[in-house]
């Protein structure tokens, strides 16, 4: 379950389990701008599933990955025409074969978020919870 509660004005705190997060927006749209938007959320979701879906890959199959960054750019400015971009960059280190890399990038593309977020029909139901009134 995750919880999300207003902290204040517009700035929320998410409960994940055990873990805390923040989010707000700019100051330009009336937050703080002192947490990352749902936006940054949305998109550290593909970055971090990459991360993850490479390292467990190469350490089932042998490779040498050492580690990968990821950084992710978005162009959101068709969002509103139903068009959101997002540019992905894998850093692989390690000793790695070039065949070993071509893999690994195929890979990155095959993680449960990529799949989710490009070959899934997502439903949402939204309903208000018992709120006493006042």
């Amino acid at each position: 379950m995750i919880n999300v509660k207003t902290e204040k004005g517009l700035l929320h705190r998410i409960e994940i389990g055990a873990h805390t997060l923040h989010t707000d927006v700019s100051e330009a749209l009336g937050g703080t701008g002192q947490a990352p938007d749902p936006h940054d959320y949305f998109d550290t979701a593909l970055g971090a599933c990459k991360a993850l879906t490479l390292t467990l890959f190469a350490k089932q199959r042998g490779i040498p990955l050492e580690s990968v960054d990821v950084q992710l750019s978005r162009d959101n400015s068709e969002e509103r025409k139903g068009l959101y971009r997002l540019n992905v960059e894998l850093n692989l280190h390690g000793v790695l074969e070039d065949a070993q890399r071509e893999q690994l990038l195929r890979i990155a593309d095959k993680c449960p978020i990529h799949k989710l977020m490009t070959s899934t029909e997502v439903e949402i139901t939204t309903t208000l919870g018992e709120t006493p009134h006042g």
